[in-house]
């Protein structure tokens, strides 16, 4: 048994090793045994992921459908379903840039980036780090690590920090409603006096995380701090911002959650003994069920399959922390 294990009253291998999701079985095998002979290429043959590439459009986008065109019009819906569906092959199916459904939906995406470096449209005119952050998360993972559009969107990311080191919608520090703000007009700029909102600095973090460079800078550190210091509390601005958000948990990661930000902090070099993380990690420890997944009501979204991939998450989390620390039993 290994060392992050010990930390948990249930051993989830059994469970994820005789699931019938290939995929799962794969990034288990890779991820939690340290099998290097897996290749993650013969999950991009796998039905579902097969059908998901077909329904991609020729200009590299996926059709998102519905959606309110006073809101957003549909080359701006397109642009949030691409990158939802980007986590899903990425994330889920191991798919890089070797493919090309993958080079296809990065040029659909990379017409979204401003000169300045940020994406564009999801909220209209208006600045998103969240969004921007998000994308550029995906597509580092993808492949795109050392591409000059990443470093433009990392420049851009660091300077468009609040005052105290975290990010926030610049929108929300004027106090205007994103959903009403004209989508033509100008983007607001933001009030940097205002306090950095935890919901955005934690997915703004996942980009920083998954960059072999940034995620050893000090902003990256001095930002995990500070969102370290919001966990189980409240958001200042009103977005997602009641105590339970904390604990609605999806996979691919969306919104921050408990787990998404663990994540994070688990590659930006945060350690088990800092009392936050620890008190982050006791909490997954105590919902831990006998069956060795973690079920009802911390888990968000669709897929019958998505406490299998929230307990893989977990359980990386917890060997990543593990490797650089002296850890306890929590149990």
């Amino acid at each position: 048994m290994e060392k992050w294990q010990s930390l948990l009253r249930y051993d989830p291998l059994p469970q994820l090793l005789s699931s019938k999701n290939q995929a799962i079985i794969l990034f288990t095998k890779r991820d939690l045994r340290s099998e290097r002979s897996v290749q993650v290429e013969t999950l991009w043959k796998l039905p579902i992921a097969v059908k998901t590439v077909e329904r991609q459009q020729s200009d590299g986008s996926w059709k998102y459908h519905g959606g309110k065109p006073d809101i957003r019009s549909q080359q701006n819906y397109n642009q949030l379903e691409t990158y939802r569906i980007l986590g899903e092959l990425v994330e889920k199916y191991g798919f890089n840039n070797k493919h090309a459904v993958i080079r296809k939906a990065a040029d659909f995406l990379l017409k979204f980036q401003t000169s300045k470096g940020d994406f564009r449209g999801i909220y209209g005119n208006q600045y998103s780090p969240n969004y921007t952050a998000a994308i550029t998360e995906l597509l580092i993972k993808a492949g795109y690590e050392n591409d000059p559009h990443t470093e433009k969107g990392f420049r851009w990311l660091l300077s468009g920090r609040q005052n105290d080191g975290g990010w926030a919608i610049a929108s929300r520090t004027k106090n205007i409603k994103i959903a009403v703000a004209p989508l033509d007009a100008e983007a607001v700029q933001p009030d940097r006096t205002r306090s950095f909102s935890h919901r955005v600095t934690g997915v703004v973090l996942r980009a920083f995380a998954a960059h072999s460079k940034y995620r050893s800078s000090s902003e990256a550190k001095a930002a995990g701090e500070l969102l370290t210091s919001r966990f189980f509390k409240r958001d200042v601005y009103p977005d997602r911002a009641a105590v339970g958000f904390w604990t609605k948990i999806s996979y691919p990661f969306w919104f921050t959650d408990l787990l998404s930000s663990l994540d994070s902090l688990s590659l930006l070099g945060f350690k088990m003994e800092d009392q936050q993380v620890k008190n982050a990690i006791e909490w997954f420890v105590d919902k831990h069920d006998k069956s060795g997944l973690w079920k009802g009501s911390i888990l968000r979204g669709k897929d019958k399959d998505l406490n299998l991939w929230i307990c893989l998450a977990i359980c990386r989390v917890l060997r990543r922390f593990c490797t650089n620390t002296n850890s306890e039993r929590y149990a």
